[in-house]
Formats: structure tokens, C-alpha cells, sequence
């Protein structure tokens, strides 16, 4: 894992709504798209309630635009003198005007080798053929930015990251693959993201990593962490195999 360099504080005045999510989580909403404003927002409460936790708090999950806040009802109604949903809504109004600014956390930005096209990327010819581009060039487009992990989520280690070249942006597979393999690199409408576990997916696998994301004996098990930057490095499939050691 990679050292932070730096890190810069910004202003960030949330105004969030509250909605029940069963009888035992509260989801915290930010906003209605994908903005790093609202990223600094769900990590600066997130972050708060992990350094302050109130008596009953069970986990925090973080998205793109939520934090969904899990919690006993027991313990937070004091035993039945408090109703919960409404206790811990009031819990986390005073928390949101506690928590300071989240830092801008400035990261060593990971490099990710991966292997574009052929067996390992099995749709990128599709992904060239619907943006009107040549497989060339959607790698080249798909390697150059720097992308922000927004979150981890789907399975164990499974990286959301922006922005996405607009010109890249495909629709998921009209029929998912039963099996995608780890480390497949793929393209679902505006996102792309790594697939950390083999499991059934629709994206358009354009290349794969050799990289483990997801490792549940190392301490982290996660290889990313929401708010690192990585960056899509071009390799051969010689080069894959070599890394990955696979036959």
C-alpha cells in the first residue's frame, strides 16, 4: 500500500437527507451524482464516526453518494426509551456539525499493469466497435487519466473509479458472463472498475491485471482504498503471465 504524500483540507457545507434502510441502518444521501465534493463529505463523516462512535454503531459503508450507517436498535434506544431510527438521525445531524473537513489525501498513485485485448480482454473489439474508436486508441484512452477510487464495493476489494473517458462509455453486456475472472478490467456505461473475486459480472472485460486486489490473509486484505489514485499501465501478455504466474 502506498504512503499518502500530502494531504489539503477543503470546505464542505453537506446538507444530507436521512431515509431508513429496514429497522437497524439509517442511509446518509449527499447528493444525487458522482462529485469529489460529495466524496469529501461521505469520508469526513465516515471518517468521524469511526473516531467517534456513538453506543450502538455496528459498520459504516460508504458509496458514491451514501453512507449507510448500520447500528443495534437495542443499544440505541437506551433499552425502549428512545425510538432508534429517530435517535440515531439525531445522532448524526450533531455528528455532521462536529466532523471536520475531510482531507484531500494525496496519494503515491498506484500503477496497475494490465493486459488489454486477446483472451484476457475479450470485448474490447466491442467497446472499439461502439464508440467508433480503434482498440489502439481506447487503450490508449482507458490508460492515460489518473482515476480516483470513489469506493469499494460489489465484492471484497472491487474498485468504483472516475472519471471515465466519456468517449469510452458502453453499455453493460445484454447477457452477464456467468464467471468473470479476477483482475478482469472492464467498462459499464460511464464507469470502470477491476473485478477483485471471481464472480458472475456484465461489464466489457477489455484487459486483465495480474494483480491480487483481494487477499484475505494480508493485513489490509484490500489491495486499493476509497480515495487513492491509480493509473492503468499497458503490458504485454508475456509480461501478464510472468507476474500472474499462470501458464
Amino acid at each position: 500500500m502506498s504512503a499518502p504524500e500530502t494531504s489539503i483540507t477543503t470546505a464542505f457545507q453537506p446538507s444530507p437527507q436521512f431515509f431508513p434502510l429496514g429497522d437497524a441502518a439509517v442511509v446518509v444521501q449527499f447528493g444525487e451524482s458522482i462529485s469529489l465534493a460529495t466524496h469529501l463529505a461521505i469520508q469526513s463523516l465516515n471518517d468521524y464516526l469511526g473516531q467517534q462512535p456513538f453506543a450502538g454503531l455496528r459498520e459504516c459503508v460508504p458509496a458514491f453518494t451514501t453512507l449507510t450507517v448500520y447500528y443495534d436498535p437495542w443499544l440505541v434506544s437506551e433499552q425502549g426509551h428512545y425510538l432508534p431510527y429517530e435517535r440515531v438521525c439525531a445522532v448524526l445531524q450533531q455528528r455532521l456539525l462536529s466532523a471536520p473537513p475531510a482531507p484531500i489525501v494525496i496519494y503515491h498513485t498506484v500503477e496497475i499493469p494490465v493486459c488489454y485485448g486477446g483472451d484476457l480482454g475479450p470485448d474490447l473489439a466491442a467497446v472499439a466497435q461502439y464508440t467508433g474508436l480503434m482498440p489502439a486508441e481506447v487503450i490508449a484512452r482507458h490508460s492515460a487519466p489518473e482515476y480516483l477510487v470513489y469506493m469499494l464495493g460489489f465484492a471484497p476489494g472491487f474498485p468504483y473509479l472516475g472519471r471515465l473517458d466519456a468517449r469510452l462509455a458502453t453499455p453493460r453486456r445484454a447477457e452477464p458472463r456467468t464467471l468473470v475472472p479476477a483482475g478482469a478490467v472492464g467498462i459499464a456505461g460511464a464507469q470502470t472498475g477491476i473485478y477483485s473475486l471471481p464472480t458472475p459480472g456484465g461489464w466489457q472485460l477489455i484487459g486483465r491485471t495480474p494483480l491480487r486486489l483481494f487477499d484475505p490473509a494480508a493485513n489490509p486484505p484490500t489491495l486499493l482504498r476509497a480515495g487513492q489514485h491509480l493509473r492503468f499501465v499497458p503490458i504485454s501478455e508475456t509480461e501478464f503471465h510472468c507476474l500472474s504466474h499462470e501458464p
